[in-house]
């Protein structure tokens, strides 16, 4: 791949690459931009095929960010990282020290929190290289796992979509179906399960699906013929790229709005494909964001109470969005990525 052409294309400002040979680390920060502050987002450890799709993932993901903190009105900017490695077997205590060497030498321009194979130990191991990360456990004066924010602001963007399509934003006997039973399903199946929605579950791994599943009173469906399966709405909770020319067309669905990041594989394509087949696509950069909001008050000192308080103002960013669009006459992303960048753009006039 040609690297400068990817960062000019996706208007990024840092690409660094990492690596310690004894504890085998390598990673990939990718800072795509400071307008509003430092770069904050987190560390995904994955074993990705190659270095070039690692890099990809890196990009896409750290441009999610900035819009995501541009969206959600907090001052930061958008980065993340990947760890090239096998999490069964290398989540090692001198894997993330190194990796928290490297980010000490950016000096706070990116900040790290957990995503995907990382956890709030794996950050406790950073934090002792570096005090730029978030995520760290409660008892030691952080915000702990992320997770339940997350879930909870999808939770309330789904509430808001709801109000949207069917006229009211009780999810009370709807279906919804997730995809992926990691901890962001697991905290939205609670906040359904309260709320007597019907839920239906899929994963790769089926035991993980079936735990949730016996908690919750779920029905268990084959992940290979997920898209197939009718319900409400439909709310990814897994990796990203699921919203493609060969899983849109069928869905049976009028929503979808889940907590799983870059979930259309071509922003432009896809998201005219959805607007075609009548369903409404809730931005997953604006309805996930409440796991970012959460670990970015650690920074100014942490209160659960306004936390829960901000996440749940996803609802109305999400109506707002879909008045933008309506006002406008583009789609919901084109709007959530007007008004993020509506921020963006001042603060780069008053840099």
């Amino acid at each position: 791949m040609d690297i400068f052409s990817s960062l000019e294309t996706l208007g990024h400002e840092q690409l660094v690459f990492c690596s310690d040979q004894a504890s085998g680390l390598k990673a990939i920060i990718a800072i795509h931009n400071t307008v509003l502050g430092s770069a904050l987002g987190g560390t995904r450890l994955w074993p990705y095929k190659s270095d070039n799709e690692a890099v990809q993932d890196a990009l896409r993901l750290s441009r999610s960010m900035t819009y995501k903190a541009a969206a959600a009105g907090l001052n930061l900017g958008g980065g993340k990282a990947v760890i090239i490695a096998n999490p069964k077997t290398q989540f090692t205590k001198p894997l993330f020290h190194a990796y928290g060497k490297h980010i000490d030498r950016l000096g706070g321009t990116y900040i790290t929190a957990e995503d995907v194979g990382t956890t709030e130990q794996a950050m406790a191991w950073i934090k002792e290289k570096t005090p730029y990360v978030t995520g760290i456990d409660q008892k030691k004066g952080g915000s702990g796992d992320p997770s339940p924010y997350t879930a909870y602001g999808v939770y309330m963007g789904m509430k808001a979509a709801a109000k949207h399509v069917y006229g009211s934003d009780s999810l009370s006997g709807k279906t919804i179906l997730i995809q992926g039973a990691g901890q962001v399903a697991k905290y939205l199946c609670e906040h359904l399960y309260k709320e007597n929605a019907h839920i239906k579950i899929a994963d790769i791994f089926q035991e993980k699906a079936l735990r949730l599943a016996q908690t919750y009173n779920a029905t268990v469906v084959d992940p290979n013929t997920i898209y197939e399966e009718r319900c409400d709405i439909f709310s990814p909770a897994a990796l990203g790229g699921i919203l493609n020319s060969s899983s849109i067309p069928k869905l049976q669905c009028k929503i979808v709005a889940g907590g799983a990041n870059n979930q259309l594989l071509d922003e432009e394509i896809h998201q005219i494909l959805l607007d075609k087949h009548g369903i409404v696509y809730i931005p997953d950069f604006v309805i996930n964001a409440g796991g970012l909001i959460n670990v970015s008050l650690e920074l100014t000192g942490y209160n659960k109470t306004m936390a829960e308080k901000l996440v749940a103002d996803i609802y109305n960013r999400v109506l707002n969005i879909i008045d933008t669009a309506s006002l406008k006459n583009i789609s919901l992303n084109q709007a959530a990525i007007f008004l993020a960048e509506q921020r963006l753009q001042l603060a780069a006039l008053e840099d």
